[in-house]
């Protein structure tokens, strides 16, 4: 019977090792990342950025001009693929299938991104063109990414799958303490602090 219970613990301390070290190895960079972020997001208050705010113009040619001079179907679509391309080409930015919204004066296109924000105004008479990008910094962008503010599908799957990897090293590692807890009294009120510490806070002193 103890040869048994010997052989079942030894399987499963080396499969939770094996997913221990494996979600680790995942998610390490991440982890560091998302460490990192917490320390500039709760101190932001005593990180100064001044934001760079840059500025561009441009005028549509006439021949373009007139399909945004043409009232779309849905006051909230993209602007016609050659004028978004030329835009695009002439400003320096992506506009393909960006949605814009649409008023009898002009067309504004609202472009968010990590550590900033940007837009462009296309005035439908003249045809005049108005880019403005602000740009925060740095720590901005990787406060951004650690928010998924503004970052597009692919770091949205990557935040997900980065959720799992950590969710997997931290249960492996609960179960691993687990096995281990009988030679070393102080696992479970380590554990427990872990748990009571950030509660106490909670409870005292967030209202």
């Amino acid at each position: 019977m103890q040869i048994q219970l010997n052989s079942n613990r030894a399987f499963w301390l080396k499969h939770l090792y094996r997913w221990h070290w494996i979600s680790s190895a995942a998610c390490l960079v991440g982890m560091l990342l998302f460490a990192f972020t917490g320390i500039t997001l709760n101190n932001a208050n005593h990180i100064e950025s001044l934001p760079a705010v840059s500025k561009r113009t441009a005028t549509v040619p006439a021949p373009l001009l007139k399909q945004i001079q043409t009232d779309p179907a849905d006051d909230k679509a993209a602007l016609p693929k050659a004028t978004a391309d030329w835009v695009g080409n002439a400003i320096g930015v992506e506009l393909a299938n960006q949605p814009g919204e649409w008023s009898e004066a002009e067309v504004y296109v609202s472009l968010p991104r990590p550590g900033g924000d940007a837009w462009l105004v296309i005035d439908r008479e003249s045809g005049e063109v108005n880019y403005e990008l602000t740009d925060r910094g740095w720590v901005s962008y990787i406060n951004d990414l650690h928010k998924g503010r503004n970052t597009g599908v692919a770091w949205s799957w990557f935040l997900d799958i980065f959720s799992v990897a950590a969710l997997v090293f931290s249960i492996t590692g609960l179960f691993m303490l687990s096995m281990h807890a009988g030679n070393r009294p102080s696992t479970w009120p380590l554990v427990g602090l872990g748990v009571v510490i950030p509660l106490v806070l909670v409870i005292l002193f967030i209202h």
